[in-house]
């Protein structure tokens, strides 16, 4: 089971939205939070990413190069521009045209020229996956120099479908837009030392750990106890829930609701199901006793939750 996959789709609300954002210097665009996660692609020339106002002093200014992506994990507002002391005018949805795959914004002066691919992924931010939720809040990687070559290669797709679209780019900048994300996580993954891997970072290659993960996503419906969980990853019982807590942030066994409730979700929000469909592919014996698990986790019984998502 790809750990990485499941949980970034147990989180997604939709498709991302993204614009081709062109500036001549000197420029500035003040970008307001999203709901989800943002993400900015050089295409070609340099930039800044500054942080607003009032953040706090460890949030400098980061330099953009060619090729380079940044990844804002928690949507947080910020500011782009030609250089940290250039004035940012507001984004305005009126100023975006819309005759290609995705929107396109041309802004600033006569100067050097700059082109990036800004968005947002629309994700779930209120019940995050902890994989996600440990992540850093602002992920910057180079692209230059042989560094990540698959993020790399995607980032030339996209540039060179924006720069000449032909039949077919309406179809191919969404889905490489939507892999995107996969690849700046995976690079990010890639780039954690072994010996000081935390968290998530560590538990999806510790030799005891991840198998137990692996297990509980791949058949989350099974009969799951510490003690099974503990034999698979080749520890003692004891052993296996500190370690399993150490890097996952929480006990096996609450883990393992946490992911049964939001598989029950996804399968809520995606499918037409029946509830006792739901509640057997998610380990419990009866409608009612999966019923009262998910209201207790979300505040609403089944029925209302696939409701208020298909309203939305």
């Amino acid at each position: 089971m790809d750990i990485l996959t499941e949980a970034l789709a147990s989180m997604r609300t939709g498709h991302p939205a993204s614009v081709r954002t062109n500036g001549r210097a000197p420029w500035g665009l003040r970008l307001p939070p999203v709901a989800g996660a943002g993400f900015h692609v050089v295409l070609y020339g340099t930039c800044w990413l500054v942080p607003l106002p009032g953040a706090p002093p460890h949030q400098a200014p980061i330099q953009l190069n060619p090729g380079d992506v940044i990844f804002l994990r928690g949507g947080r507002g910020h500011i782009l521009a030609d250089h940290p002391a250039t004035p940012a005018e507001e984004c305005k949805s009126e100023q975006f045209h819309r005759s290609a795959p995705i929107g396109s914004l041309t802004l600033g002066g006569e100067g050097a020229e700059t082109s990036l691919l800004c968005g947002s992924y629309h994700l779930d931010q209120g019940r995050p996956h902890p994989l996600v939720r440990q992540l850093p809040e602002v992920i910057h990687l180079p692209t230059r120099h042989g560094r990540h070559p698959e993020l790399s290669a995607a980032v030339q797709l996209l540039g060179s479908e924006l720069e000449n679209p032909r039949i077919g780019s309406d179809g191919i900048v969404p889905t490489l837009i939507d892999s995107l994300l996969l690849y700046i996580l995976r690079a990010w993954l890639d780039d954690q030392s072994p010996a000081a891997a935390q968290g998530w970072a560590a538990a999806l290659s510790d030799p005891a750990v991840a198998p137990a993960l692996s297990a509980m996503h791949d058949d989350p419906a099974a009969p799951w106890t510490v003690e099974s969980l503990a034999e698979r990853a080749g520890l003692s019982r004891a052993a296996f829930a500190r370690r399993f807590a150490t890097l996952v942030g929480e006990p096996p066994m609450a883990y393992l609701t946490r992911w049964r409730m939001t598989t029950a979700a996804r399968m809520l929000r995606e499918s037409d199901a029946p509830l006792t469909t739901v509640a057997a592919r998610t380990g419990y014996g009866s409608e009612f006793a999966f019923a009262k698990a998910f209201k207790r986790e979300y505040g609403l019984a089944p029925g209302g939750y696939r409701r208020q998502s298909r309203a939305a």
